[in-house]
């Protein structure tokens, strides 16, 4: 093989950075992203602008890509300590650290491309977006309160979107992204209870590391509780209908199932409550608010 076929990654290694991005994930604040656009889109003049839509999900996407590749190079040496994530990519060699700076690059010039097509204040604001993405990496290494930092990342998503779409700032918009924050800086408190032997082991630092798996567990109730009346103010601020609410009711419920089968001393469906519990908070809430939005008017 010549040096530059060698060059060009191949389907497996766009495979292998894909799953070291876990670009599946995007289905926790993509939904979202996509809430706030339509929400905006329908009181702007009813009408679905998907040219706009489109550059909402590759900035979404690749400013996501972006944070999860800076993460996996940042935290290299200490996945390889950890039995939880040693098997992952760059651990194992089955993405080397050229490679995921490669994809990282590629991801950030996307969101930031996209950002300048869609107008220029989301071009102005998009290197602020950029900076509590590398920096939550780094969390753990100096707050025991890291989880603060990704929420404050994933809240920036749908006031972004709502941004692209109007080219003005909306505090509808900021209530959806607090929202989402607290959402996911509460599971991620649950998330980071599966690796409290490893953070104190290595001296990071986390609100289960700290304080105990019992209290990061709380926490995360009271975070989620906060996102069910964040939520609520956003539906009044917005006006939302019927099946927004319907949505709502199916997001609260799913909280209770969430944090009815974490326990402190049982986390053996710690995955179920993380993956398969938020994803579909995110995936039930939008087909709600889609559903409304159309009910009351938005034209496809």
């Amino acid at each position: 093989m010549s040096a530059s076929a060698a060059a060009v990654p191949g389907p497996g290694r766009t495979r292998a950075f894909l799953r070291l991005v876990m670009i599946e994930h995007s289905v926790f604040a993509l939904p979202f992203a996509y809430i706030a656009s339509l929400t905006a889109m329908f009181q702007l003049d009813r009408s679905i602008h998907w040219g706009k839509l489109l550059l909402v999900t590759i900035a979404m996407v690749g400013l996501r890509t972006f944070a999860m590749a800076c993460n996996r190079i940042i935290d290299r040496e200490i996945d390889a300590r950890n039995p939880r994530t040693a098997g992952r990519e760059l651990v194992t060699g089955a993405v080397s650290v050229r490679s995921a700076w490669t994809g990282a690059l590629i991801a950030v010039v996307l969101f930031l491309g996209a950002a300048a097509a869609l107008n220029p204040l989301c071009l102005a604001l998009a290197p602020l977006a950029v900076i509590p993405m590398v920096v939550y990496p780094y969390g753990k290494r100096f707050t025991n309160f890291p989880h603060a930092i990704l929420g404050l990342a994933q809240a920036i998503g749908p006031i972004g979107a709502w941004l692209a779409v109007t080219g003005a700032w909306s505090w509808e918009a900021v209530i959806l992204g607090f929202a989402v924050g607290i959402w996911i800086g509460g599971f991620d408190l649950i998330f980071a209870c599966q690796d409290v032997e490893a953070d104190r082991t290595e001296g990071m630092m986390s609100v289960p590391a700290r304080f105990g798996v019992p209290a990061a567990l709380w926490g995360a109730r009271w975070s989620h509780a906060v996102t069910m009346l964040l939520f609520v103010w956003y539906a009044l601020a917005t006006d939302a209908g019927a099946f927004f609410w319907l949505g709502l009711g199916v997001v609260a419920t799913a909280f209770v199932y969430e944090h009815t089968i974490v326990r402190p001393h049982d986390l053996s469906r710690l995955n179920r409550a993380f993956f398969t519990v938020n994803g579909f908070i995110g995936i039930a809430l939008f087909c709600c608010a889609l559903l409304d939005l159309l009910v009351r008017g938005l034209t496809v």
